[in-house]
């Protein structure tokens, strides 16, 4: 019977030739434990405990501890339904919206899931450089944060570059996903065992920012950031793998966990609530940096997932491009934002990530799921006669659900500079006398923002014809 490894090799090794064209069924070969490990490796790192560690002391623990798991529990479900799309597509993410919005209005969360990625590109490159130029400080006296970024920046990119077979196989499969896994259980381990479990447990939460459905919608997310990637990945399941299993499994498990960790680390070693105070704070309970350093190390898959979807979604909008292009690039801009980032609007980042990616997959959920527009052939795909061609490419009675989901996201938790949470106030509030926050905020922004999009959806996207699948050529056929 093949290893996982040999599967992974023989899968996606065949990456690269296929772009985003359907992926022939004789290179579907991820298993349901295939995703599970992949899934799991990228549901944890060093900004997942950064995040986790903003719960609190707003929230007590064992509050901060139910919103993450109400929170894993609800993102996740998104994540591996649009997962099960690419798997049952065999296509990237930014091409299934296409039978949705229209090739070219397709382009539209192709440009917003760009800027994303760019910007994750340049967070997951600053964090790994202000980390490890604090180590180098602390243990060499050594201050070059520019050079520890420049190293980061060129191994992401070299793994990138190598494609997917180099970082799971290779990487993953071998080491990395057991080291990192090592490394988090050493310090569940030492806060367990600090004597200060029960101290903490019993301290209420001092109340303000987050509240507990806005930590919901903190934790929701970060599993929310990877829909519009995590078809890149599954497409290359096999039809009957158990790729929804082995998606939510996998992430739900690693986010849970990384939450929770950050969170303890703020309440047990007294920890700031950003990179440098997460690192530090790990460094002081394990008593050594090496455990920090296994988790520098293992922030490079985020950073790989992030540089070689960004090249992926790109081929949306120019498929004659190479990949490397895109994948240089990328790189390159998000190493010139990492050199002048601050992270002042992190929190700003992730809702902002929410408001537009949340109210999407409502809408193509009441499409694909509940009207089962899919089973798209390629010609609908691809060809300017196809069904993503019509009324000139763009389906624009399907951006208002998604319009009127990010309108009722940034309602209820206004999100974005200042001038612009003062503009939404002024017209939701001023002009249209709404009250403002939607019910103060008590239930969040995602549930709202999914309920508005996905009901809208199942109004007005009633297909009118089905959507008829043609078979896919084989490599040979080509």
């Amino acid at each position: 019977m093949a290893t996982v490894s040999q599967r992974l090799e023989a899968t996606i090794d065949e990456a690269p030739s296929w772009g985003i064209r359907p992926v022939p069924d004789e290179h579907r070969r991820l298993s349901g434990v295939d995703l599970a490990v992949l899934w799991g490796d990228l549901s944890v790192g060093l900004l997942v405990l950064v995040t986790g560690a903003l719960l609190v002391p707003a929230l007590g623990l064992p509050e901060a501890l139910l919103a993450i798991v109400v929170g894993s529990a609800i993102g996740c479900v998104p994540l591996a339904l649009m997962g099960l799309a690419g798997q049952r597509e065999g296509v990237p993410s930014m091409v299934l919206f296409r039978p949705l919005l229209g090739t070219r209005g397709s382009y539209v969360p192709t440009v917003l899931n760009l800027l994303q990625l760019v910007g994750w590109t340049a967070v997951e490159f600053w964090a790994m450089g202000r980390v490890a130029n604090a180590v180098s400080i602390e243990l060499l006296g050594l201050d070059a944060y520019w050079v520890w970024l420049l190293v980061f920046a060129a191994i992401c990119t070299g793994l990138a570059l190598g494609g997917p077979v180099l970082v799971v196989r290779r990487w993953l499969e071998r080491f990395g996903v057991w080291v990192l896994g090592a490394a988090g259980l050493w310090i569940t381990v030492q806060i367990l065992t600090s004597g200060k479990l029960g101290e903490i447990w019993a301290a209420p939460g001092i109340g303000g920012w987050p509240t507990f459905w806005t930590g919901v919608d903190l934790v929701i997310v970060m599993p929310i950031s990877w829909l519009p990637l995590v078809a890149d990945y599954n497409r290359f399941a096999g039809r009957k793998a158990r790729g929804v299993a082995g998606t939510y499994g996998g992430y739900f498990a690693g986010n849970v966990w990384f939450y929770a960790l950050g969170a303890m680390l703020v309440l047990v070693a007294a920890a700031s609530p950003d990179v440098v105070g997460i690192g530090g704070s790990v460094i002081a309970l394990v008593g050594g940096a090496a455990v920090l350093l296994v988790l520098l190390a293992g922030e490079t898959d985020e950073a790989f997932a992030n540089i070689y979807s960004s090249a992926v979604s790109a081929q949306n909008l120019l498929p004659r491009v190479s990949q490397r292009v895109f994948i240089m690039a990328t790189s390159a801009v998000g190493f010139v934002l990492a050199l002048l980032l601050t992270m002042d609007a992190y929190e700003v980042f992730l809702f902002l990530i929410g408001s537009v990616f949340v109210p999407l997959f409502g809408v193509f959920a009441a499409s694909y799921f509940i009207w089962k527009v899919r089973d798209y052939s390629e010609r609908d795909l691809f060809e300017r006669d196809g069904a993503s061609w019509v009324r000139g490419g763009v389906r624009w009675l399907a951006m208002v659900p998604w319009i009127a989901g990010f309108v009722v996201y940034q309602w209820s938790t206004p999100t974005g500079p200042d001038s612009w949470k003062a503009g939404v106030e002024t017209v939701l509030h001023g002009w249209l006398k709404l009250p403002f926050p939607l019910l103060d905020g008590v239930i969040g922004a995602s549930i709202p923002g999914f309920l508005v999009a996905f009901l809208l959806g199942v109004v007005l996207l009633k297909p009118r014809r089905p959507v008829v699948r043609q078979e896919v050529p084989t490599a040979g056929e080509r």
